[in-house]
């Protein structure tokens, strides 16, 4: 057995002494960064063109791997067994899909998915056999949305999902509530109208109106809240009407944008939020339900400030409820209080559908990259949502924009992806599961290891963890390992998630609530298993499990990381990173 105890100073030492020109920063940037994907590109680009064209796959993996050991520099192995292993390498990548001469662009090939994916159940996936098969086809996290069915129905999906993590082996699913909040709502129609440009139409708050110039909103206060001049959006912008007047009970509009007017449809105002409050008396019906059920996250929606997080949290520790809590950003209101309302929360989720309706659409974007920066500073998971792959809701393929769309969230750093309508309802749910896994996955492949915030640091100042979470994973990446950690409360590997090391984080907890909660985060492998008195009997239990399962291979090392805030094996003073061959 390798083992190597690692301290701030021997880790800075060593790269001190690296015998290589330029400052600090450079050498630790030049060591756990590899070369861009585009000088990669254009490097392996320029020899293959010298090395002439080859007909046979067999001699373009050949070529494609002659051009990738002259294109990047590599770390010297230091022992025979250290000589990367080419041939296993291309196996891999025969395994994510068809090898073209393009092999020469990948990096490091990487087989476990890393990004998450969060299914929402529904119509279409509300039975055992689905909730399995979307298991198998890569759902990390089952969502309810609150907004649709009763608690039955979703007491139903509950029990399936308790039921799959009781009997599988080597996969966890977490269970995740989403508050319906506070949807502003036309009425009900006898039949749908059809609404054409330039005609009159008007919104009123009296109850039960509903004719084919008129209908009944559900929110008393909508009259107030709206002004001449705005522009009102029916289902996040399907249809727009601008406001013309209005009276003490009544809205006048004039149709901007035309189309078929059904039912119960939401409806926003750009720019402007409803004076509702975030978490409604159904809301909080909904969350005693997760409490009894002890769920593993809430996404709140329409949080507008940190208030609402404190107060939920609150109620959540006086019922003793171990549940984390995500805010959904969708409100206009939320932006300028962006940073307060994630510091308060356990992470975030980019709502784009009700966020691109307040705000100017071609915000959404940049905002969806802010959000994302800011919760990766500070140690929080983000959720990426909407509309994601909205057409596989009817089609069995994807549009390319929206294929892009998963890659830029999978690139900018998102913890997790999330399906919606697709899966709740849509006619290819596992499809739709499916392409987002093979997208996150040949994306990641791309993405240079260890890429993180410089700033994340400051959000676990206060914890030498933090400072062992970073070298844990620049030895991880420099030495090609992968990384296996203990935890109780999660807060390691949470932590080590964030620093986004090359390798998988294998998290090993005693607790079930634990193993389910880290089934959100980015890169970690959460695994159940019971820890004994020893630390030396549950260190190689752990690895003989990575083992059986074909986790980690025979001979192959690991990173072994003791930090954290609670201790366990270990005094509350001592830190320590092991190097162990399985």
């Amino acid at each position: 057995m390798a083992q190597v105890v690692a301290t701030t100073r021997s880790i800075y030492s060593s790269i001190i002494s690296c015998p290589s020109s330029g400052s600090l920063q450079d050498r630790v940037e030049k060591l756990i960064k590899p070369s861009t994907f585009s000088s990669r590109f254009l490097s392996s680009h320029g020899k293959k063109r010298i090395i002439g064209s080859v007909s046979s796959r067999r001699n373009t993996q050949i070529v494609a791997a002659a051009v990738k050991r002259s294109a990047e520099p590599e770390v010297i192995p230091v022992s025979p067994e250290d000589v990367p292993k080419r041939e296993e390498q291309f196996v891999q990548l025969e395994q994510l899909g068809d090898m073209t001469a393009a092999v020469g662009m990948w990096t490091k090939p990487i087989v476990r998915r890393k990004t998450k994916i969060v299914c929402t159940i529904g119509p279409s996936t509300n039975t055992k056999e689905m909730i399995w098969k979307l298991a198998e086809a890569g759902m990390n996290v089952a969502r309810m949305n609150m907004s649709h069915g009763d608690h039955a129905s979703h007491q139903k999906v509950i029990d399936l999902v308790k039921e799959y993590n009781a009997q599988a082996k080597d996969n966890v699913i977490a269970i995740m509530l989403d508050t319906k909040g506070p949807e502003v709502r036309s009425g009900d129609l006898p039949q749908p109208i059809m609404l054409s440009p330039g005609q009159e139409f008007t919104f009123t708050i009296r109850r039960g109106v509903g004719t084919s110039d008129c209908v009944s909103v559900n929110y008393d206060d909508f009259v107030s809240d709206v002004e001449a001049g705005d522009m009102l959006l029916v289902d996040g912008g399907m249809m727009s009407l601008l406001v013309k007047s209005k009276t003490e009970d009544s809205v006048k509009c004039e149709v901007v944008d035309g189309g078929e007017l059904k039912s119960r449809r939401h409806l926003n105002v750009r720019g402007k939020s409803a004076t509702l409050p975030s978490i409604t008396d159904k809301d909080w019906d909904d969350i005693k339900f997760g409490v009894e059920n002890k769920v593993d996250f809430y996404a709140v929606s329409f949080v507008k400030d940190a208030q609402v997080v404190h107060e939920l949290k609150n109620y959540l520790q006086s019922c003793g409820a171990d549940i984390h809590v995500i805010v959904k950003i969708e409100s206009a209101d939320s932006i300028p209080n962006l940073h307060s309302i994630i510091t308060a929360s356990d992470g975030a989720m980019v709502a784009r559908g009700d966020l691109g309706a307040e705000l100017p659409i071609e915000e959404v974007p940049l905002l969806q990259e802010e959000i994302i920066r800011l919760c990766r500073s500070m140690g929080k998971a983000v959720i990426v949502a909407t509309n994601m792959l909205e057409s596989m809701i009817v089609h069995p393929t994807p549009t390319r924009a929206e294929v892009s769309d998963i890659a830029i969230a999978v690139r900018e750093g998102a913890d997790a992806v999330m399906l919606s309508g697709e899966t709740a309802h849509g006619k290819f749910p596992l499809k739709a599961v499916k392409v987002m896994h093979t997208v996150s996955l040949r994306t990641e492949a791309t993405i240079a290891g260890s890429e993180m915030p410089p700033n994340l640091g400051q959000a676990f100042k206060n914890h030498t963890s933090e400072m062992f979470a970073y070298h844990a994973t620049m030895m991880s990446n420099t030495l090609g390992t992968s990384i296996v950690v203990f935890t109780r409360t999660g807060f390691m590997s949470i932590l080590l998630s964030h620093y986004r090391p090359s390798g998988t984080i294998f998290a090993f907890t005693n607790e079930k609530r634990i193993q389910q909660r880290l089934a959100l985060y980015q890169g970690v492998c959460p695994i159940y298993m019971q820890f004994s008195d020893d630390a030396e009997e549950t260190f190689e239990n752990a690895l003989s499990v990575l083992k059986n399962q074909g986790m980690v291979k025979e001979g192959e090392e690991v990173a072994l990381v003791q930090s954290g805030r609670q201790p366990i094996w270990r005094f509350q003073s001592t830190h320590n990173i092991q190097v162990r061959k399985v």
